[in-house]
């Protein structure tokens, strides 16, 4: 799954636009005052992270080697369900 796929999954999943940010995908403007996101590791561009933006800060729950780990991760955070299950 990419971050394309992501999005499109949440969509019809019904979630909120504003539960969450991807980074070059869904980037809502203003942004929410606090979301779910996922994002290339300001670190390590190889890298990929999800976590929490809350209160001006980013605040990353896992690393991933790659975005597709990533958006697996997210897409559970945000609805529980695995790709390809329900």
């Amino acid at each position: 799954m990419d971050r394309a796929a992501l999005h499109a999954a949440l969509r019809a999943a019904g979630v909120p636009g504003g539960y969450y940010r991807i980074e070059g995908v869904h980037e809502p403007v203003p942004p929410p005052v606090d979301f779910l996101y996922l994002r290339r590791a300001p670190d390590e561009p190889e890298a990929w992270e999800t976590g929490a933006y809350e209160r001006g800060r980013w605040e990353p729950v896992a690393r991933h080697r790659d975005e597709s780990a990533a958006c697996a991760h997210l897409l559970r955070l945000l609805t529980g369900a695995a790709p390809g299950r329900g």
